[in-house]
């Protein structure tokens, strides 16, 4: 077989390889070498670049790929980039997200003379129903006609360029990029994401960044409270040990109560500069606030304990009333984890914690006790408006109290369709996307007794066995994994 080279643009080899093809036997046509013009429609199907017009030119050594706001990220053992292409010249409203291993680095000189350093990827290129890897720079070609440059170095020998001809291989079109079946044909894209945690090696914190690195993304720690603010109308943004934090495909919050107000402002500000967070600031001091959390659920007509508030110390046997007198809860209103919540079991001991909180000036709920739960309630763990798991906590012996921080065991659990229902209308009331909402057992149905924004992962991976942080991720990737960005056009 004649395996022939690819050609220069110069009329005397485009004439030889032209008389080489002719004079090729029958069977000699049956394996001819693959023919290319000198501009192509290419796709690079593992970029999610499903077309593209390139121009073959054989004087240039590597290829090129358009590439705008290219960003490295990752380890230093495993280097990776992302960056925005825009396919469609002159329509830069669309753009596609992509991201790749970085295999190199390099110094590239133009053929107008110019140096420059660029990120060297690998790719699969298809043309004509062929596939076959080739290596792209990535630059900014947004002043040229052809958003990709395909050099000699990506052509195998048995590839013909005729420097005359234009498309011999099948045309593709842009319409493509209009298409609604565009998201689902998009690769999946490594995501950069952020889990505010001042506990990096806390159960929770560990299985975020273990599964996160499992699929692909990295994932980055950060301590909430040593970020600070550049409140600014321009340019906002979020820094950390005295340099700015890159840009986040998500953020997932783990924000402790001992820091809410400052680390909501965190989560704020992150939500101005347009970053995805998982859950949002104002969902987040709303379940921290007791007395604000319950009044939520109130207005949304969910089912809670029958609960209390009273400023004045006059107020105090009104207040008992209310809730059908002994035993009855008390709750300091920003408790977590079962600490600040007490039983009094008679009207003389809530009569003396009353007493107590007010000589602390702690603000503080006072809730009907619901005997029939015998110290179980139930944990029902539900991400992007579904209860992905569900477990029974049961108390330690002589204690009411069912949080597994206070002794508390943890057991799988079925949960009834009422109950169900009950927990994903509870996290949508707070908009979270990811809550731990504590359930109560009573006679006349179930009732809320908390919404937990940062809820723990151990306990309910532990007794349901299900992967609760990959669940977490499915959620992530589909919310923020790449589709087409379409800007509003100048003028429309």
């Amino acid at each position: 077989m004649l395996r022939a080279r690819p050609v220069a643009c110069d009329p005397c080899l485009s004439y030889i390889a032209a008389r080489q093809l002719a004079n090729l036997s029958m069977t000699d046509t049956e394996q001819m070498p693959f023919r290319l013009g000198w501009e192509e429609w290419v796709a690079l199907p593992g970029l999610g670049l499903p077309a593209l017009k390139a121009k073959v030119d054989t004087g240039a050594r590597t290829s090129a790929l358009h590439a705008s706001e290219i960003e490295p990220f990752g380890p230093a053992s495993r280097p990776r980039v992302r960056f925005l292409v825009h396919p469609v010249p002159g329509r830069t409203d669309v753009a596609i997200p992509c991201s790749a291993e970085v295999t190199d680095r390099r110094e590239v000189t133009s053929s107008n003379g110019e140096s420059e350093w660029r990120y060297v990827i690998t790719s699969e290129i298809e043309i004509g129903g062929r596939r076959w890897p080739i290596e792209l720079t990535l630059t900014d070609r947004g002043s040229m006609a052809y958003r990709m440059l395909l050099g000699r170095q990506a052509l195998g020998e048995d590839i013909v360029v005729a420097p005359g001809d234009s498309f011999c291989q099948p045309q593709l079109g842009y319409d493509v990029y209009h298409s609604s079946d565009l998201r689902s044909a998009q690769p999946d894209r490594a995501l950069r994401i952020a889990v505010l945690s001042r506990e990096a090696h806390s159960y929770s914190t560990r299985r975020l960044v273990s599964e996160g690195e499992k699929r692909g993304h990295v994932v980055e720690v950060i301590d909430t409270t040593r970020c600070y603010m550049a409140i600014d109308a321009i340019a906002p943004g979020v820094h950390y040990d005295g340099k700015r934090l890159p840009r986040y495909d998500a953020v997932i919050p783990r924000i402790g109560a001992s820091v809410t107000t400052y680390g909501t402002a965190v989560i704020r500000q992150f939500e101005t500069i347009g970053t995805y967070c998982v859950n949002g600031s104002d969902g987040i001091i709303a379940s921290r606030d007791k007395l604000q959390a319950h009044q939520i659920l109130a207005r949304h007509g969910i089912g809670m304990p029958t609960t209390a508030f009273a400023y004045s110390p006059k107020d105090t046997d009104n207040l008992i009333g209310l809730v059908g007198g002994a035993p009855l809860i008390l709750k300091l209103l920003e408790s977590t984890q079962g600490k600040g919540v007490v039983l009094a079991e008679t009207k003389k001991a809530a009569q003396s914690v009353i007493s107590a909180f007010r000589g602390l000036k702690a603000s503080f709920l006072v809730q009907h006790f619901v005997k029939e739960a015998a110290g179980e309630d139930i944990r029902c763990l539900v991400i992007g408006g579904k209860v992905v798991g569900a477990m029974r906590r049961v108390a330690a012996p002589g204690e009411f109290r069912s949080n597994l921080h206070q002794g508390g065991t943890a057991e799988p659990v079925r949960i009834t369709k009422e109950e169900r229902d009950t927990a994903i209308r509870a996290a949508r009331a707070f908009r979270l996307n990811l809550a731990g909402v504590d359930l109560l057992r009573s006679e006349d149905g179930p009732k809320v007794l908390e919404v937990n924004s940062s809820p723990g992962f151990e306990g309910i991976e532990t007794s349901s066995r299900k992967n609760i942080a990959g669940l977490l991720y499915g959620e992530i990737e589909k919310k923020v994994r790449p589709a087409p960005v379409r800007k509003p056009r100048k003028g429309k």
